[in-house]
């Protein structure tokens, strides 16, 4: 493309002038070279996935964008996250690429690093060198990734230059569904980078607890900030915005805001996963007594969720109903809530599918699938997911909880305001099931413990 036909640079208004002179001067003088990246593990992998892809749509040409940034204020982005099918199918990470899977073969048009003969390298703030870092170069992607790259100014030629049906992931329910459908079974490779997110995820609960001091000091925003800086340090990101409810804020499911204290006597609920470098997240709840011991109140309440948590995980197994560790753990649960004498029916009753009061203090289901999205898996159809069965490879979440809000005139004065989930990630074996963040304590003694070792 000549210089001429190149869009103007991404400036702002408050950017200084740039004469000719100044940029002719920045357009030369600059050396170059090709980074010698490895091939990633991802690769080969990446290249089978498009092949059965490929072939529940014969004769079809599939398109799968990575998409762009996104406006957060004014001038300023989010931080780029490349779309989860689109990484998965093709290992890329870059923005503003797509991925084109015709045949079972794919070819990766992609926005390569900014070009030396061009304003943009020293001007363009979302791709310029200078302002945003280097992009790797279109065979440096290549090299990387095992797969042909052409730049993503040649896909509109690609795409208008035949009669061949197009399907956009964007717009085409039946592609989005086979794609989710794929990711359902993980491989090793997938297991192993699932596992180092859970690891590293143990590693921020445990950055939390031994700053408590702080945590009393500032509150749940510092729960939140010292599991983002681990989060940051040994992966991509969080893996979605961490739940930190103190006191009653533990009974609003996805309390993100995060800015209340954490109070001496209260439980506070922890929900955070750390997303590693190729997007596979970790998504673990603990509920924690704020002063380190459990009230009996408390550890009575905890031990009945943790109950409810073992009969759902001894539940997964291959072959199993989706639903059958929700319906365990929802057994557990009903029982406990009528011994407490909540229930306007019986235990059995309020379990029928034409019933289910006892959910009014149970509200959510027990699991979803977890990969690279933390609900992953979610354009499946019912029959492969939520009505289907489980297989071997396949990865949950284990996660009931109860939720007494602070105004519920139907429970005791001493339950209102209280919540507590426990959340572990479930591997289906062969045999069973493996729990992936098992190394962080879940009992009431092991809770115990495990804080009066870092926050005395």
């Amino acid at each position: 493309m000549s210089e001429e036909t190149q869009p103007e640079p991404r400036t702002e208004s408050h950017d200084p002038a740039v004469p000719e002179a100044y940029a002719a001067f920045m357009r030369t003088g600059w050396g170059d070279r090709e980074l010698d990246l490895p091939r990633h593990p991802v690769a080969d992998l990446a290249a089978t996935r498009r092949e059965r892809l490929s072939a529940a749509f014969p004769g079809e040409r599939l398109v799968l964008p990575a998409g762009t940034y996104k406006v957060r204020a004014n001038d300023t982005d989010y931080r780029f996250r490349a779309d989860t099918a689109h990484a998965y199918f093709s290992g890329n990470l870059t923005s503003d690429a797509v991925l084109v899977v015709e045949d079972g073969e794919g070819v990766l048009y992609a926005r390569p690093r900014s070009s030396r003969e061009t304003d943009e390298f020293f001007r363009d703030r979302q791709y310029g060198e200078l302002w945003a870092g280097r992009r790797p170069s279109l065979k440096e992607i290549s090299d990387s990734l095992g797969l042909e790259v052409r730049h993503v100014d040649e896909l509109e030629a690609r795409l208008s230059g035949s009669s061949t049906k197009t399907r956009d992931l964007t717009s085409d329910g039946d592609l989005a569904r086979v794609a989710s459908e794929l990711r359902l079974v993980k491989d090793s490779w997938e297991i192993g980078e699932l596992q180092a997110a859970c690891d590293a995820t143990t590693l921020g609960f445990e950055d939390a607890v031994a700053d408590w001091d702080n945590v009393l000091r500032y509150g749940e925003r510092w729960l939140e900030g010292t599991f983002f800086r681990r989060a940051r340090t040994m992966g991509n990101d969080i893996g979605y915005d961490s739940i930190v409810g103190g006191g009653k804020h533990a009974t609003t499911l996805h309390w993100i805001e995060n800015s209340g204290a954490i109070t001496p006597g209260e439980l506070v609920l922890l929900d955070m996963g750390v997303e590693g470098h190729n997007l596979y997240t970790a998504d673990v709840t603990r509920t924690l007594p704020v002063d380190g011991t459990f009230t009996p109140l408390q550890r009575d309440l905890y031990q009945l969720v943790l109950d409810a948590q073992e009969a759902g995980i001894e539940a997964v197994r291959p072959g199993a109903a989706f639903q059958d560790p929700h319906r365990a753990a929802m057994r557990v649960l009903a029982h406990g809530l009528d011994d407490l004498g909540l229930l306007p029916v019986s235990a059995e009753e309020s379990l029928a599918d034409d019933n289910k009061t006892y959910a009014r203090w149970t509200l959510h289901g027990t699991s979803h699938m977890l990969g690279m999205d933390v609900h992953d898996c979610g354009r499946a159809a019912p029959e492969a997911y939520a009505k289907g069965t489980l297989a071997e490879g396949m990865v949950l979440t284990v996660e009931p909880g109860l939720y007494f809000q602070e105004d519920d005139l139907l429970v005791p004065e001493e339950l209102r305001g209280i919540g507590i989930r426990i959340e572990d990630d479930i591997l289906v074996t062969a045999d069973g099931h493996d729990n992936l963040s098992a190394s962080l304590p879940r009992t009431p003694d092991a809770v115990e413990e495990w804080m009066g070792h870092r926050i005395r």
